[in-house]
């Protein structure tokens, strides 16, 4: 039994390492990007590029490829395809990332946060 449970903690400790514990809360991502993104951000389709590109299907595409915004030579430039890792290394310490970039947004630090994030911008996206 023992053996068992000292397993089975094992297992638990190596996915939350790799990150495949929890999954977001999309409402808390939601809150989160009220208060942090949509100053500066739309989501719906054909919805204005305002201080930042319009964020509809971002995941999947190529990064400084949105219409209706000039994104940063260094943005177009760096390969990135927008999948939950990239966005979460970019949205975690944007400069980093992309050094060029344009965001003005320092960075959100707590993988909580992160997972909320990512979580409500996969389904506001689509």
């Amino acid at each position: 039994m023992k053996t068992t449970f000292a397993s089975a903690l094992t297992v638990a400790a190596a996915l939350v390492a790799c990150g495949a514990h929890a999954q977001g809360n999309e409402t808390r991502g939601e809150r989160l990007f009220n208060q942090q993104c949509k100053g500066c951000h739309t989501l719906e389709k054909d919805g204005a590029s305002t201080m930042g590109p319009n964020l509809h299907g971002v995941f999947g595409r190529k990064a400084g490829t949105g219409t209706s915004y000039q994104s940063s030579e260094d943005m177009v430039k760096s390969g990135i395809v927008w999948d939950d890792q990239a966005m979460t290394e970019y949205l975690r310490n944007p400069k980093a990332k992309v050094p060029g970039t344009k965001m003005l947004f320092v960075g959100m630090r707590q993988d909580a946060q992160l997972q909320d994030m990512i979580a409500y911008l996969k389904k506001a996206t689509q």
